[in-house]
């Protein structure tokens, strides 16, 4: 699966608005933003990297004034850590990743809550996507903002053969949400799934992972998988029928 994880991250770096090809790299960035978590690199399966090919990446990530970082599936390329240390890249996680197959899906019962299982909803409207943008911006404690250009991520996603899904809050707007990306080489990346706290507990991660991953596999993908943040997260996937298979590696050259 390590193999299928890494083939799959560089064909969606790929599908940047500006995608690199340097040496056995590939990196992925948008103007739009100057987040290291939308901008950054990842190496092709098997390859190994010379100091040449390591410097040629550096230099396209400082002629953008971006941070060079790279996230990959380290075991599908056991040569790439090694020549990215003697760089100067740190690790800045090591993380487990989750699979789930259409023989290991579970889709929740309405027996599962006495009070019914939350509505999962497409977004249509701008005041979709913005309201899910604000709830995820919320549910991961200021890790980004929303903003416009948020908002025309989650657009392009749901218009470029992916996925997004969401719960409405009673009062309106959105009480929890996540994307998945459009699949590539049989597989694609469920992400960003946020409640916002005061809907927590209520089944929306579990309904909105399990409705995005069975959209997958009517589009033909033959896994789908994620990354979890915690034991709690962990346990909601695993319901799901999420299984784990392997690490991804974050690497950082700091200035």
């Amino acid at each position: 699966m390590d193999t299928d994880v890494q083939s799959f991250a560089v064909a969606n770096l790929l599908r940047r608005p500006v995608a690199v090809e340097t040496g056995c790299f590939v990196a992925g960035f948008d103007p739009a933003t100057t987040s290291p978590y939308v901008n950054y690199a990842t190496p092709r399966p098997g390859t190994r990297p010379t100091d040449r090919d390591v410097a040629a990446l550096i230099a396209a990530f400082r002629a953008r004034d971006r941070t060079p970082r790279l996230e990959f599936a380290p075991d599908a390329a056991p040569a790439v850590a090694p020549a990215l240390r003697r760089a100067g890249f740190t690790t800045e996680a090591l993380h487990e990743y989750l699979v789930c197959t259409p023989a290991t899906l579970t889709l929740p019962a309405p027996e599962d809550r006495p009070t019914g299982l939350p509505v999962v909803e497409t977004p249509f409207t701008d005041e979709d996507f913005a309201a899910i943008d604000a709830a995820l911006s919320e549910a991961f404690t200021g890790d980004f903002a929303a903003s416009p250009e948020g908002v025309a991520r989650l657009r392009r996603t749901e218009e470029n053969g992916g996925a997004v899904r969401f719960v409405r809050a009673p009062g309106g707007g959105c009480a929890g949400a996540a994307s998945c990306s459009a699949p590539a080489v049989g597989t694609a990346e469920l992400t960003g799934v946020g409640t916002r706290p005061a809907h927590r507990g209520h089944g929306i991660a579990g309904s909105v992972t399990a409705a995005l991953t069975d959209v997958m596999f009517a589009r033909g993908a033959r896994s789908v998988w994620l990354e979890y943040s915690g034991e709690g997260s962990r346990r909601v996937y695993e319901r799901v029928g999420y299984q784990p298979r392997g690490t991804r590696l974050y690497l950082t050259l700091e200035e």
